[in-house]
């Protein structure tokens, strides 16, 4: 699965970047950004590779660090994320991951909820034509494939709670404390 060399297939390109909520694999295919996951240390790569090079049918690359092809300009993007040079995320997304109401709640939760911006589940629900589907929104954002980049630390309880979070709690804070949604941590 590390292999650097050139697929004749079908294909996925992959790395691990360093941000500031921790490691990210993030995965391409030539039609876009298909994968993006949290807490990618070196011990949780290999089973998180696995499943998708299975479910997508394609060879896995990774590539030297600064040769990524596919992943070029969604590593630039996350970074500048993090720096807080970037709002909103303008890459193609490979969306073979997510289907039916899944894929219609993240759509719609990608082009109408923007930086510095929540939404609650019900609220969500409703804007795909479904009041009442709070719950299956939650799932939806429980089976996103592009968090981060399909923001759906966005999404939040209608009480004005925070919800959960596929990456953590903690991990759904600091990305709201990063886009000005809630004060930064003291320490």
């Amino acid at each position: 699965m590390d292999s650097t060399a050139r697929p004749r297939g079908p294909h996925l390109e992959w790395t691990v970047v360093a941000s500031d909520i921790g490691p990210l694999l993030l995965a391409a295919t030539p039609e876009g950004l298909v994968r993006v996951e949290f807490h990618a240390g070196p011990h949780r790569v290999d089973a998180m590779i696995g499943p998708l090079v299975s479910r997508l049918g394609a060879d896995a690359r990774r590539p030297a660090p600064g040769g990524e092809v596919l992943l070029a300009e969604p590593v630039r993007q996350v970074a500048a994320y993090f720096s807080g040079a970037l709002r909103r995320f303008e890459l193609p997304l490979d969306w073979r991951l997510s289907s039916g109401f899944n894929r219609q709640v993240l759509q719609e939760l990608d082009r109408s909820v923007p930086y510095g911006a929540v939404v609650g589940y019900g609220e969500l629900a409703a804007r795909v034509g479904q009041p009442g589907a709070a719950q299956a929104v939650g799932n939806a954002m429980g089976s996103n494939p592009l968090p981060l980049v399909v923001a759906c630390h966005r999404v939040v309880e209608n009480d004005g709670g925070i919800g959960g979070f596929g990456g953590g709690v903690e991990t759904k804070r600091r990305l709201l404390a990063l886009e000005g949604v809630l004060p930064q941590p003291l320490f």
